[in-house]
């Protein structure tokens, strides 16, 4: 039985050694997990083409939306690890999930790390009439009024409910969470005055802006943002504020075979640099990265101990 054993993880580890040889020799299926239109959706579809043209074959996008983006990831992870069948999605999906979703059927955290693309700035964004002008006046504006401002967010465990509890944690405000359902709400809400704050994407929040409906206070990141330089970053208010950035990034199945993960990053960073896709990230706010599989494994790493201490310090409990 034992021999029996062995002859198969061998008949398996050939095959996959000559896939990986002859790779590609038939078109690659990126998986959204989430629907047609958000970032997650545009980020494969701006790349398409150019990492076509790098890689030989058809790139197909497909979206398998559900759970939070959960039915697309447990599809993936459960794929055969030959670079065929690769995810896009942002970092929640590969950093925390397994703590919000205990009855996940897959372990993100074993998955591959291929490529992460781009990052995007976050802001707290704020109703335009809120007596602060600035972040220092609005930590002394919430101590002074415990409890009595309240920021919104896409939801219990998002990325922007983490990111305003560690603001929390951090100035030791008590600064009540609204959970909605996406961004659209909170926006509208945050600028009608129903909640003050809101922790939120530049890009989201640029209408909104641009209208005088609101105002960013800061921008949630360790530097300046270059296209609003008078914005201060929150470290130079709060030192200690360390948030683990904001990616959308490219994920195999568990034990791909290193060339093929090698191959896969350098036409992925490739394509991303593009001088079209450059230029097309940057209107949209975004920041590309590109960077090699142990750079994106070690930003995995970050944003599980960051968001994961989080999550129990404040006793995020799953929905």
């Amino acid at each position: 039985m034992f021999r029996l054993a062995g002859v198969a993880a061998f008949l398996v580890g050939s095959a996959v050694m000559a896939c990986a040889q002859d790779y590609p020799s038939r078109p690659i299926t990126i998986v959204v997990p989430f629907p047609a239109g958000g970032t997650a959706d545009l980020l494969p579809r701006l790349i398409g083409e150019p990492l076509r043209a790098g890689i030989g074959q058809s790139i197909v996008v497909e979206n398998k939306s559900g759970a939070g983006g959960n039915i697309g990831l447990e599809f993936v992870a459960r794929a055969a690890p030959d670079g065929y069948t690769l995810l896009n999605a942002p970092q929640l999906s590969f950093s925390v999930n397994h703590l919000l979703n205990p009855n996940l059927r897959v372990d993100p955290r074993a998955m591959e790390p291929v490529s992460v693309l781009a990052t995007y700035p976050a802001v707290i964004f704020a109703k335009a009439s809120l007596p602060v002008e600035n972040l220092a006046d609005l930590i002394a504006y919430a101590k002074a009024n415990p409890g009595k401002l309240s920021y919104g967010s896409s939801g219990v465990g998002s990325v922007f409910h983490l990111t305003g509890e560690l603001f929390n944690r951090t100035t030791g405000v008590d600064i009540v969470h609204v959970p909605y359902r996406g961004v659209t709400q909170p926006m509208q809400d945050t600028a009608a005055g129903t909640i003050q704050l809101l922790h939120i994407s530049l890009s989201s929040a640029r209408g909104a802006l641009d209208s005088g409906k609101a105002k960013v206070l800061a921008i949630l990141e360790p530097q300046r943002y270059a296209k609003m330089p008078n914005v201060p970053s929150i470290t130079e208010i709060v030192p200690a504020f360390r948030k683990p950035s904001t990616w959308f990034g490219f994920f195999g199945p568990a034990k791909m075979p290193p060339d093929i993960v090698a191959r896969l990053n350098a036409e992925m960073r490739k394509a991303i640099t593009a001088p079209d896709v450059r230029a097309k990230l940057e209107a949209g706010d975004m920041t590309i990265i590109a960077g090699t599989p142990e750079e994106f494994a070690a930003l995995q790493k970050d944003g599980i101990e960051k968001f994961g201490e989080i999550i129990v310090a404040a006793g995020i409990q799953p929905q």
